[in-house]
């Protein structure tokens, strides 16, 4: 049987595992895209992404465009024969032209249930919306936005304290699964996507760092799942006087007699904070520049009760 010539387009850690998955199957891409080296850390050297890094590792050609809108980027994918292109959070549009290279098309690899959480930020809109279930589907792309034909999902229920980081690595596995699971369906050309339902599709829109600000007005039930949505990235925080403040553990508990945003509590158990409704008990906190710390360490940090945040 003829190797099949899978091209793959990815960026992050996320697709970073689906292109391991088709390596240790024996399905290395004739060609990887990924977006360009990006600074990163303190020092804000260039560094190149993991999707760039495993495929420079085992031999695979690297594309890094800034764009797929050029003729020349669209030749020179069309010049490797594809039968098809399989994508991950690539980061950049494919354009009708592109799609249009690989034989059997283009599929992604989305971490929601579609048609819910359509976009780019699909396990932080699942965790903030309070959802009891999320998951992987594999899709047929098509022009809009995560709107193609699905050629399988799978579901995973959402932990009770699971944070982003960690559905984000549950998901990456599962979508890993199904995209080898159904890959010879579809390069056979016998696979049968279904149509997504238009009517349940919901949108999660890129992630901003405001988006993770604490907003003490809000019920405490709600900041958890803050908390919990933007860990590891951006972190939810709040200010403290001219100091923003991470905060990477939480849950909610009972009303206190204060006014929201108020410091009603902070020791050895937690840093607790009036919300709207109920309170937020913080338990790992992190000031500017230094490490994360228990409550217990933050509280000897700084003078805490009766501080309004």
């Amino acid at each position: 049987m003829t190797t099949p010539r899978i091209l793959f387009a990815g960026t992050p850690e996320f697709a970073r595992v689906s292109l391991a998955a088709l390596i240790d199957a024996d399905l290395p891409p004739v060609a990887v895209l990924t977006q360009p080296d990006r600074p990163a850390g303190r020092g804000r050297k260039l560094t190149p992404s993991p999707v760039r890094e495993l495929a420079a590792r085992n031999g695979i050609p690297v594309l890094t465009p800034r764009t797929l809108r050029d003729e020349s980027i669209v030749r020179e994918l069309d010049a490797l024969h594809p039968d098809l292109m399989v994508v991950a959070a690539y980061g950049l549009i494919l354009p009708q032209a592109v799609l249009d290279v690989p034989r059997r098309g283009c599929v992604n690899v989305h971490a929601s249930l579609l048609p819910r959480w359509r976009g780019a930020a699909p396990i932080q809109a699942a965790i903030l919306a309070g959802d009891k279930d999320t998951g992987a589907c594999l899709m047929q792309m098509g022009p809009g936005l995560d709107d193609g034909p699905v050629h399988a999902c799978r579901k995973l229920a959402i932990g009770k304290r699971e944070t982003a980081g960690e559905l984000h690595d549950r998901i990456a596995r599962a979508g890993a699964e199904l995209l080898l699971e159904k890959l010879p369906g579809i390069l056979a050309g016998s696979a049968s996507p279904v149509p997504q339902d238009a009517a349940g599709a919901t949108h999660a829109p890129k992630i901003s760092a405001a988006d993770a600000r604490l907003d003490w007005q809000r019920p405490a039930a709600a900041l958890d799942r803050v908390v919990r949505a933007f860990n590891p990235v951006p972190g939810a925080y709040f200010m403290l006087g001219e100091e923003r403040i991470k905060c990477w553990q939480a849950q909610p508990g009972p009303a206190a007699a204060a006014a929201p945003g108020t410091i009603v509590a902070a020791g050895h158990a937690a840093v607790v904070v009036a919300c709207g409704e109920g309170t937020l008990h913080m338990t790992s906190l992190q000031r500017p520049g230094k490490r994360r710390v228990s409550a217990a360490e933050f509280s000897t940090q700084l003078d805490l009760p009766g501080r309004r945040l």
